[in-house]
């Protein structure tokens, strides 16, 4: 097992690069520039050239990315040329803001889709199956932005239940801000999580180690836990960690409906500013969270089933 996490970590290091690599280029191909966004339109050639030597991109092109990897390297992303903060102090700010948004949204997901997945595996072909399935299928078929156009129109504005935005002040505070937001990214999540286990907890149920392990006279709790959960969470947990990536680009939108300070919101202003030094931050931050996600799955992944370390 620790041979297979060491390999695991080493296969980051050329997945990082390549991250830098797609980052510096995508940057650099958004229209405009950084002095017409800090300048405006009227500025003078004299403002543009101290601006764009101030931020290195005088430089040639190979040149510009050396610097670039050296800043991620050191921690040293340079400053907002919005904001005029680091980059880093802002990463530091709005980023734990989305991860816990992230956090809540597949928290809700799994305590919805696990159990439902099950029972409707127990009663396929049932009303209660093709109740299940239908429900969720709604949810998914849903975009994001109108889930939480309804969600913020019914139970914040109409109903009063939570708060129509903002974030709070406090942990509490914080968790409480963020149901209403956590419930719209955890919709579609929990559709593919419920449909994905589903047919994996029906595909091991019709699978011959379960009937031995019935005729043999073993409980069924040991039955669940030790051959149906086990072997049929591989496929979903997979599933899990690729849709993680997806949760934090629907945090962008849900961010901007439900006005959370987190980093999706400072991406979007930061991509209409021009704010090269904070798209190029985040970019790469948010980049990494989800690297490290897919690493801390494949572990789960070598635990549950020994065969995938080889």
């Amino acid at each position: 097992m620790l041979e297979y996490v060491l390999r695991r970590i080493l296969q980051l290091i050329p997945t990082l690069l390549f991250i830098l690599v797609v980052v510096f280029a995508l940057v650099r191909l958004l229209p405009g520039d950084p002095a017409s966004a800090v300048l405006g339109d009227r500025a003078l050639d004299a403002d543009v050239e101290r601006i764009n030597r101030e931020l290195g991109l005088d430089q040639p092109i190979p040149v510009q990315f050396v610097l670039f990897v050296k800043s991620f390297v050191t921690g040293d992303l340079g400053n907002s040329i919005a904001l005029k903060v680091p980059v880093s102090t802002l990463i530091l700010e709005r980023l734990p803001v989305t991860m816990m948004l992230t956090f809540m949204a597949a928290v809700f997901a799994v305590a919805t889709s696990v159990p439902l997945a099950f029972l409707a595996a127990l009663r396929r072909g049932r009303a209660t199956d093709t109740v299940i399935r239908s429900g969720f299928q709604v949810g998914l078929s849903m975009p994001v932005f109108f889930v939480g156009l309804v969600l913020l129109t019914v139970f914040g504005a109409r109903l009063r239940w939570f708060p129509v935005g903002g974030y709070g002040e406090g942990f509490f505070d914080h968790v409480y801000h963020l149901i209403l937001p956590s419930i719209t990214l955890a919709l579609s999540l929990s559709a593919v999580l419920m449909r994905n286990l589903r047919s994996a907890v029906i595909n091991v149920l019709d699978a011959d180690y379960v009937a031995f392990a019935e005729s043999k006279g073993l409980r069924s709790g040991i039955i669940l836990f030790r051959h149906i959960l086990r072997n049929a969470l591989i496929s979903t947990l997979a599933i899990f960690g690729l849709s993680i990536g997806t949760l934090l680009g629907g945090a962008v939108i849900t961010e901007s409906v439900f006005a959370v300070p987190g980093a999706g919101r400072l991406m979007v202003d930061s991509i209409y500013g021009r704010d090269y030094p904070v798209v190029q931050g985040l970019t790469v931050a948010l980049a990494v969270l989800v690297s490290l996600t897919f690493l801390t799955t494949d572990l789960i992944q070598a635990w549950l089933d020994p065969r995938l370390k080889k």
